[in-house]
């Protein structure tokens, strides 16, 4: 089993819903980088469920650092968080065990892990993990910003409603990152209805969410193997509700000409730019000093009330199946958070294989 992403950073998952603790632990982070607790806490609040169209699950996330920090600063030894499952209703899955829930990983875990696995809440494929990842991505967004890179995500379609699209990318970074509902403009509201319409029907609802990251220097990532989208595409497909990504225009390079795709390279105040960012700030898997901009495609949430046809694969036969228990109708707003904080752990492993571990510092 892989819970481990990155080279020089290396971050590893460790947990299941709904046991003891969840955790992660980070190695390769140079010493001296401030860890700030409350911006920790911060980070962790935008991800807890907080309306009234999200789940009834709420965590206190009362993490701990039990290593790899001392006096506020990282020592350059493994970093470990650990944070407890404190309001877990197993009963719920007591009733369901040997039923594959449709588009969860409940039939695949039992065969792959030859019955062992913890079907509670999806175990250790369960999304409550990605707290984890939100308290390490504190630290390293943190690092970041005192190298002036920034990194937010912010939902760009929900049902029928539309955000704009980055345009002054640093200034709505900052912006969307000062919200509780992350989009550029004042669309809130419409999209939490969509998300409430699709929750008196006892459904969920899916969404595209856009990221950018700004002020990363030209050169990082590869050709070929390790292009810097191909990383960062590793790292967004190991989070189980992202199903596409596409970077800059994307999928609607397909509708456009050469003459209109391409971005026209300028100096601008003696700094090379384009004059548009098509390719979304990426030249050859490489980075060209442009935002890197892209978009995932974030999937209904898969748990719903509805009755659907699944099988019992204990039993072996066809059988019906209505989810009971608290989940969300929809996950775009709290994924964005998660998607941030990983990104950024990418964006520090790949920052220190190209310049060394100390470089943010």
């Amino acid at each position: 089993m892989s819970n481990s992403i990155g080279k020089s950073v290396i971050l590893t998952l460790f947990g299941e819903s709904h046991g003891p603790y969840i955790g992660v632990v980070v190695d390769g982070l140079s010493a001296g980088i401030k860890v700030d607790e409350e911006f920790i806490n911060a980070q962790l609040a935008k991800r807890r469920p907080s309306l009234n169209i999200e789940t009834s699950r709420v965590e206190k996330d009362k993490y701990e650092i039990i290593s790899g920090v001392m006096n506020g600063y990282t020592t350059g030894m493994p970093l470990c968080i650990i944070i407890p499952n404190e309001n877990t209703k197993s009963i719920d899955y007591d009733k369901t065990k040997g039923l594959a829930r449709p588009s969860h990983a409940d039939y695949v875990a039992h065969i792959k892990y030859s019955g062992f696995e913890d079907y509670r809440g999806g175990g250790h494929f369960s999304g409550r993990l990605t707290a984890a990842i939100v308290a390490a991505g504190a630290i390293c967004l943190d690092a970041l910003k005192k190298k002036n890179i920034l990194i937010g995500t912010h939902i760009l379609r929900c049902g029928k409603v539309n955000d704009a699209n980055f345009n002054n990318v640093e200034e709505e970074i900052k912006l969307i990152n000062d919200k509780d509902f992350p989009v550029i403009s004042d669309c809130d509201k419409e999209m939490a209805d969509e998300i409430f319409k699709v929750k008196m029907d006892n459904d969920s609802i899916g969404g595209i969410i856009q990221t950018a990251i700004c002020n990363l220097p030209v050169g990082l990532g590869e050709p070929w193997f390790d292009s810097f989208e191909g990383i960062i595409s590793n790292a967004l497909f190991s989070i189980g509700g992202i199903k596409g990504v596409e970077f800059g225009a994307g999928f609607g390079f397909a509708d456009l000409t050469g003459s209109t795709a391409n971005d026209s390279f300028t100096y601008k105040e003696g700094k090379v730019v384009t004059k548009t960012n098509n390719s979304g700030g990426i030249n050859g898997g490489i980075t060209n000093g442009m935002p890197v901009v892209f978009n995932a495609a974030v999937k209904p949430t898969p748990s719903i009330s509805k009755p659907q046809d699944t099988i019992d694969f204990i039993n072996e036969k066809d059988t019906t199946l209505e989810i009971v228990g608290r989940h969300d109708p929809a996950i775009i707003r709290r994924i964005c958070i998660v998607v941030t904080s990983l990104v950024a752990v990418v964006v520090c492993d790949i920052l220190a294989q190209t310049y060394g571990k100390d470089y943010l510092k």
